[in-house]
């Protein structure tokens, strides 16, 4: 019982008897109030514990060899779909012409309606009986072989199609001017195809993988090749001198998509209103991410912040007609990671809640009680002089 006396004496919380309480009504507004926001606090702080928390660390980027896949949704409401191609090239020197897997051409009228969709870009299948090279009577066991009309790289080479001979026009480096001298044009209907497309407006929607060093994806009018250091474009057989490259971006994006992730270029509307065309360029830094989820899945992806530039086609030198898209890649690589706070800080943010509210509502309750008294103390002064 001595022990128990003596550990009593370090009690630090005195109970008064309950006589001796008064109780106020300021005092019970008070803690009416202080007992709804102890319990606003407490439901936010169970509203993050359950909830997973992101955290963000940056590093140097040391990864090698792999490839960067940039998925797009560009509408053109001015060009049609047979005189834009996707270009890719990097400084590393691969460059991919008129590339066709993986995208959708949508034909669209002047309305923004769709009109048909093309898989495959536009284009005629090859024709099952083109023209010999050499005329003349064909006998039941020989093969056809169509002429490329000067572009051949050796006697044995065959065009026999339309395509076959643009191609082997491009890589010769020369400029298919007028495509109706053409036979296998001709006889696949290409240019009447072309010329039904005018006045309509395309939707480009795909992906490309690229190697993951700095260059440029483009969309631009006619077959794009390189020669001889200047770009050249086959116009397919209709000249113009200038080109309406007005465009709306409903999507550009550089990997997977992740949670948070914001791509600034999303959205983004170029309307051209004079009669000469130009150069859209987007300055892209390319940002390598990793978001790691609650349950540790990886998904590895990017960021990226852009800058934009108009060249316009009256300045000198003329640029291509087109839409270029430059990126290139920081050197830090940027890490988020879901993690759930500890039940150990719930635990301390509650003790944390409850006894600053309550030591605040105290000393409030003790100033107006006190207040209330001073002031009534002098009201009965003043009643007795």
């Amino acid at each position: 019982m001595e022990i128990l006396n003596k550990l009593r004496n370090f009690d630090a919380y005195p109970k008064i008897n309950e006589d001796f309480y008064s109780r106020t009504l300021s005092g019970g507004l008070i803690t009416v109030v202080s007992s709804v926001v102890m319990l606003f606090l407490f439901l936010s702080e169970i509203r993050m514990y359950l909830y997973a928390a992101t955290e963000t660390k940056l590093i140097v980027d040391t990864s090698r060899g792999e490839m960067l896949h940039i998925n797009f949704d560009i509408t053109f409401p001015s060009i049609p779909c047979s005189l834009l191609s996707v270009d890719t090239m990097d400084i590393s020197g691969e460059r991919h012409y008129d590339i066709r897997h993986d995208i959708v051409k949508r034909r669209m009228d002047h309305l923004g309606n769709v009109i048909a969709s093309n898989q495959d870009g536009v284009g005629a299948p090859q024709i099952e009986r083109p023209l010999q090279r050499h005329g003349g009577r064909l006998d039941h066991n020989e093969s056809y072989c169509g002429s490329c009309y000067g572009a051949e790289q050796s006697d044995d080479d065959c065009c026999n199609s339309c395509e076959e001979v643009r191609e082997a026009y491009r890589k010769k480096g020369w400029a298919l001017t007028n495509a109706d001298f053409i036979d296998q044009c001709k006889r696949e209907g290409f240019i009447q195809k072309i010329k039904e497309e005018n006045g309509e407006g395309c939707n480009i929607d795909g992906f490309v993988e690229v190697n993951k060093v700095a260059g440029n994806f483009h969309f631009a009018p006619g077959k794009s090749f390189h020669g001889s250091y200047n770009f050249l474009q086959d116009l397919l057989g209709i000249q113009t001198e200038y080109y309406n490259m007005s465009h709306k971006i409903n999507k550009l994006s550089f990997g997977k998509e992740f949670p948070g992730v914001v791509n600034p270029l999303n959205g983004v509307k170029w309307t051209h209103n004079t009669i000469s065309g130009g150069m859209y360029q987007y300055f892209i830094k390319v940002v390598p991410t990793i978001y790691t989820d609650i349950r540790g899945h990886k998904i590895y992806s990017n960021q990226f912040s852009v800058t934009e530039h108009f060249r316009d086609a009256d300045a000198y030198p003329k640029p291509p007609s087109g839409i270029y898209f430059f990126y290139d890649f920081s050197p830090i690589k940027v890490i988020f990671t879901e993690e759930n706070s500890s039940f150990l800080h719930l635990f301390t943010n509650a003790c944390a809640i409850i006894g600053g509210v309550f030591t605040v509502a105290g000393i409030i309750d003790a100033f107006v009680y006190h207040g209330h008294r001073a002031v009534k103390k002098k009201l009965e002064l003043g009643k007795h002089s």
